[in-house]
């Protein structure tokens, strides 16, 4: 029985999304324009010279940032596979939003956004975090980059125990503790008593951000977790899972999607992750659906605006991608994909609204339709022969 494996590489969108300019981003292109940055030498820091992602070019990648934006990456053309760019919908460039609408469904509500002043958060965010942590006091109370606010706090937070609580352009209250001096432990339980309040807010996610280390050399830690609001409807995992199927996380999708219809689940780094992934192609049952998120594009050179590093972590990617492609069986169908942008090049240090590509290996080859996040649930619906109930339409 045929099985499928969607790969999401987190913010590595392909420019060209219809409406980017209500979310300011009218030209932002994460692939395109870190491919210019490598041609023009300007991505040299630990690599050198222009993008170099064969395996990734094979499956389509160039011209799907083609079919996207108009842009061209300058890499080789296709020699197998299809490929395409998707469009999102949701009202959002945010993680939920982007995995729910490739699992089917598309964010239904506007999200709650915390304003850009300090502080931030209303007095009853404040009051419940002080309530849960212990503590008369939060730090932070802004918007800020996570490494950028850990380095600037880190000290304060050991020496007074108050936890560092800061959000961004997206949907989310994020909370920074110290494994050590507050507890791992404690962070979770903090993040997971105030939630709820948040979700009911429509706040998309509070995530504990855990790090170690002493002042001036703090490292965040690969404990984060991410508590996310409901779907608030079945998704292509509850689809399979309800026809008796099963469905394997990899990386943050049990978070994103509160473990509903998630079978088991692995975490790691991505390099951890891509272990799991190949061993998935061998051991993977028939009919399954492994659904991995490799996010360190996004969290380690997307935010913190690296250039050099996302075009690295792009190189190794493509360099373990052979691994997997070769297990897979004659009837699997495999899908990469991404469910944002985070353009190193572009103004600030959020996501940035674009369309993905959409590389399919497996079903037909060539260049597919124009489509939507929506499509590529109806697409592995089909290919397992399982009912889709979203408003996708199968590229199969």
């Amino acid at each position: 029985m045929a099985r499928a494996f969607l790969v999401v590489m987190d913010s590595v969108g392909a420019g060209g999304a219809p409406d980017a300019t209500d979310f300011g981003d009218e030209g932002a292109n994460t692939l395109g324009h870190i491919a210019e940055a490598c041609q023009a030498g300007q991505a040299n820091d630990g690599r050198i010279g222009p993008l170099a992602v064969p395996n990734l070019a094979a499956l389509g990648l160039g011209e799907a940032v083609r079919l996207a934006s108009g842009m061209d990456m300058q890499v080789a053309a296709p020699s197998h596979g299809a490929y395409g760019a998707a469009t999102e919908v949701s009202p959002g460039k945010d993680t939920p939003s982007g995995h729910w609408e490739l699992a089917g469904l598309p964010v239904p509500w506007d999200w709650h956004y915390f304003p850009d002043k300090v502080p931030a958060f209303p007095p009853e965010v404040v009051a419940l975090s002080c309530e849960a942590a212990g503590t008369d006091a939060i730090l932070g109370n802004c918007h800020a980059s996570g490494t950028e606010i850990i380095e600037r706090l880190g000290a304060e937070h050991i020496r007074t125990g108050q936890p560092i609580c800061y959000t961004s352009a997206d949907s989310v209250f994020q909370i920074a503790a110290h494994e050590d001096h507050f507890g791992l432990d404690r962070l979770l339980a903090l993040c997971e008593f105030i939630a709820p309040k948040l979700h009911e807010m429509k706040v998309g996610r509070v995530i504990a951000r855990p790090f170690v280390g002493t002042p001036g050399a703090f490292e965040r830690t690969t404990n984060r977790k991410d508590f996310a609001i409901m779907p608030p409807a079945p998704t292509l995992c509850d689809w399979l899972q309800g026809a008796g199927r099963t469905v394997h996380a990899i990386g943050k999708i049990g978070d994103i999607f509160s473990m509903r219809g998630i079978d088991t689940v692995v975490k790691g780094s991505d390099a951890e992750l891509m272990e799991q992934l190949v061993v998935s192609t061998q051991n993977a049952p028939d009919g399954s659906l492994t659904f991995a998120n490799f996010v360190e594009f996004d969290s380690l050179y997307g935010h913190r605006r690296d250039v050099a590093g996302y075009a690295s972590a792009l190189e190794w990617f493509d360099e373990q991608l052979p691994r997997v492609t070769s297990g897979l069986r004659s009837d699997d169908l495999l899908i990469l994909t991404a469910d944002h942008g985070n353009d190193p090049t572009w103004r600030g240090t959020e996501h940035t609204r674009e369309r993905v590509p959409v590389l399919m290996l497996g079903g037909p080859t060539g260049p597919l339709r124009p489509m939507g996040f929506v499509d590529v649930a109806a697409t592995i619906a089909a290919h397992l022969g399982v009912p889709a109930q979203g408003p996708g339409r199968s590229l199969i």
